[in-house]
């Protein structure tokens, strides 16, 4: 599907190839002790335990049988399956026999996995029965957009069952040109079906993973560390952050494929990390586990930070991160008081899918005291990396007329890592590049002083406000809220969906949380589950815009999402 353009791949420079990653590490660096919250989807029988030699010779062996399904150089394999780090592992055997990995969240909605499957039109489908089933139940054979489909967890209809092709010879590596196609991953989709991201071994790995693989002062993985990761497996992040911590080789990676408090802390108790990257909404439904008192979720019940079970397993953290999204300031006020480090530092990251980061905020015990009235302090993400990214904050518009600083406009970005573009969809891709830069789709400020203030997605606008900043300031005053969404109402006043243990909030405490507030139409308060959610934890708007405010639009063109 692919094809082939160039020489083979580049040996010796850091951080390494996708393919014969793991080979390479266990050659070159120290072993990695990997601890996993559940058994591997790809091997279950091998438990929760490696070291780096051990997940060499899994990929060796996954891309055996991935040759033996008929996948070889130049075409694709799609991957769909529960999260967990084999998202990876498939991703590098993959890569390894020359083929392009795509990596689709078993969240995607059917029509929406459907909708991605017609634009890869895979040579194979690897996937498991509890994802055929769903898209069955829903209208949708993946098996038929597919060339062959392999099936993870046994035999089912229209599928091989993996042990059916195990046992063939390793294949050799086959390298490939660094700027031909190397992983296909796709947007959130909070607006919608996603888009198909397409990186090569430039984007993805010489300026992504390369950059996190320096040893940068307080930022990079030490020998010493305890590494813990409980993000979207499918998603681009896990390939680069696989490449560059695997290359620092901390002692300890502990891998959460879910976000559930209990077990999560069972393995973070166990392994306590030094750092920890997660999801925002995994900050969420763990904040309970901090011992804060206020944020638990749906899940969280009983699982508390006293009792001999009961120690703090944020304890030893000296640097959390999160990437994917801005952070409520309770949420990050709660975990850095966790830490029993004396200067821990919270890490909040800005970027996309098709850039990668482009921007970073270190936060501290210090910049979180105390509530930060109408404009919370994690609106603010930092200035763009020095010589390595570029932003602008231009008219919607006229994209070519640059605003003065503190005036609100549409952010560019312009990076080494921009991907190659949107699989299937050029005429998307082509709408959303002026001249280089890049058309994130979020509204923001750039400061006198260079920072980036995010106030929304454009398809989220509401003019004179940010929802952002109106969702914050509902977290620092109603600390038993989970999930605060403001939703723009075209011909009315913003709707809010608040998220609550109990589905339940006091009236005259909500009246006194937004006595200051621009009007606001009556809260909608709900449980948990009834949020519909990305992979990566965000909210998919749109959805719940169809089940809250049926026949409501928005205020947003979504022309640039």
């Amino acid at each position: 599907m692919f094809g082939r353009r160039g020489a083979g791949a580049v040996f010796g420079r850091l951080p390494l190839d996708l393919g014969p990653l793991f080979d390479t590490l266990a050659d070159q660096r120290p072993s990695v002790n990997v601890q996993l919250g559940r058994p591997l989807d790809l091997a279950p029988e091998r438990g929760t335990a490696y070291d780096t030699g051990q997940v060499a010779e899994l990929v060796r062996e996954t891309a055996a049988w991935l040759v033996a399904a008929g996948a070889g150089p130049g075409s694709s394999v799609a991957i769909v399956k529960r999260n967990h780090w084999d998202y990876v592992l498939l991703a590098c055997a993959a890569a390894r026999i020359g083929a392009v990995p795509a990596l689709l969240s078993d969240r995607v909605p059917p029509d929406g996995l459907a909708a991605l499957l017609r634009r890869l039109r895979p040579d194979v489908l690897v996937t498991q029965r509890d994802v055929l089933g769903g898209a069955r139940a829903a209208g949708v054979e993946p098996t038929a957009l597919a060339g062959r489909t392999v099936c993870l967890d046994g035999p089912t209809e229209g599928a091989l069952a993996v042990d059916e092709l195990r046992g063939g010879p390793v294949p050799a590596v086959r390298g490939r040109g660094e700027d031909e196609p190397l992983a296909v991953i796709h947007t959130s989709g909070t607006t919608g079906v996603p888009k198909l991201v397409v990186h090569s071994t430039r984007t993805l790995i010489r300026r992504l993973s390369a950059f996190e693989a320096r040893p940068w002062p307080v930022l990079s993985v030490r020998r010493t560390d305890t590494v813990a990761s409980a993000v979207s497996f499918a998603h681009g992040r896990a390939l680069t952050w696989t490449v560059s911590a695997f290359w620092r080789a901390p002692r300890t990676v502990a891998l959460l494929p879910d976000s559930d408090p209990s077990t999560a802390a069972a393995l973070l108790r166990s392994h306590p990390p030094t750092v920890l990257e997660a999801l925002p909404s995994s900050y969420v439904r763990w904040q309970a586990l901090t011992g804060a008192g206020a944020a638990g979720s749906a899940g969280s019940a009983g699982v508390g930070v006293a009792g001999s079970a009961g120690a703090n397993p944020f304890r030893n953290v000296r640097l959390f991160i999160s990437t994917f999204d801005a952070m409520h300031p309770p949420t990050v006020r709660a975990f850095l008081d966790a830490s029993r480090r004396r200067n821990p530092i919270w890490m909040q990251g800005w970027g996309q899918s098709e850039t990668g980061p482009l921007s970073f905020r270190f936060l501290t015990r210090g910049a979180l005291t105390g509530p930060a009235g109408r404009h919370p302090t994690t609106r603010d993400l930092g200035r763009p990396v020095p010589g390595w990214v570029r932003v602008k904050v231009a008219d919607p518009a006229r994209p070519g007329r640059v605003v003065p600083p503190g005036e609100t406009g549409m952010l560019y970005a312009r990076t080494g890592a921009l991907c190659l573009g949107y699989l299937g969809e050029p005429e998307r891709w082509g709408r959303k590049l002026d001249r280089g830069w890049f058309n994130t789709g979020d509204l923001g400020v750039r400061t006198r002083d260079g920072r980036v203030l995010v106030l929304d997605r454009e398809v989220d606008m509401v003019p004179g406000m940010s929802c952002v900043e109106i969702e914050d300031v509902l977290h620092e005053r109603l600390p038993d809220v989970e999930e605060a969404v403001l939703l723009s109402v075209a011909d009315g006043r913003p709707q809010p969906v608040l998220v609550t243990a109990d589905g339940g909030l006091d009236p005259t405490r909500w009246r006194d949380a937004v006595r200051d507030l621009p009007p606001l139409a009556e809260p909608l308060v709900v449980g948990w589950d009834a949020v519909p959610r990305t992979a990566t934890g965000k909210v998919r708007r749109h959805e719940l815009r169809a089940r809250v405010l049926a026949g409501s639009a928005g205020i947003g063109t979504g022309q640039w999402t």
